[in-house]
């Protein structure tokens, strides 16, 4: 691919600015500066460098977010940032988006990308993605609450009984829930529904990827092959 192409692709700018950038002798690739926008480069384990910034090129974009508090997941938040903000340039001008959303008060684990195919497959009812939730509680849980939300509770919008994949209490208000669907506020309702209210809330994983306890709230890290989520790598 020529490099201007690649960083094009890679969120860079728009085609003239990536060669602007690369004639400027701003581009260095194996360390060494390329001033030609129509050099052919390997992409395969491309390594790069633009304006002192190291960067390694990815077909599609997949990362991990820390979400903190205080962030809607949203391009064009209302009331908070917006967790795009957290990310450096090139990822939100490829175009990145958060697969499902977290409320403004929800920490944890948030995938974005900019692979359509991927964020269909990961939202849809139909393939069942687990996603795990640790909840803070106003009442200490009780058994019953346990017991119900594996049942099902009903929310007022869908006459259909809503259930827990799992739910186990961690202490004495701290509930474990998880989810194969995404509705709105959903935990929030399901906990409401048995009795109690949520405090805290903070996902914990999504799929088969649990957030590292390196990554602090506010940072993100590149997930290079999608079978971590479902398992498969």
């Amino acid at each position: 691919m020529k490099l201007a192409q690649v960083l094009f692709s890679q969120g860079f700018g728009a085609r003239r600015e990536c060669e602007g950038l690369i004639a400027a002798g701003l581009v260095r690739v194996g360390g060494q500066v390329v001033d030609d926008p129509a050099v052919d480069v390997p992409t395969e384990g491309l390594q790069f460098e633009v304006e002192g910034k190291a960067w390694t090129y990815h077909e599609k974009a997949l990362v991990l977010l820390h979400k903190p508090a205080g962030y809607e997941c949203s391009q064009k938040p209302s009331a908070w940032p917006s967790v795009l903000s957290l990310l450096p340039a090139p990822l939100r001008k490829r175009g990145v988006q958060p697969i499902g959303r977290l409320d403004q008060d929800t920490t944890g684990a948030l995938l974005l990308t900019d692979d359509g195919t991927l964020i269909h497959k990961l939202t849809s009812p139909k393939h069942h993605v687990p996603k795990v939730y640790e909840a803070t509680t106003a009442d200490p849980v009780t058994p019953g609450q346990v017991s119900a939300l594996l049942k099902g509770v009903v929310l007022h919008d869908d006459p259909l009984p809503v259930r827990a994949a799992a739910a186990q209490a961690l202490g004495e208000r701290h509930l474990q829930l998880v989810l194969t669907e995404g509705k709105y506020h959903q935990v929030k309702r399901m906990v409401a529904a048995v009795g109690n209210r949520v405090e805290q809330l903070h996902r914990s994983a999504f799929g088969a990827l649990a957030l590292p306890a390196d990554l602090g709230p506010g940072q993100w890290r590149w997930i290079p092959d999608p079978g971590v989520i479902f398992g498969t790598r």
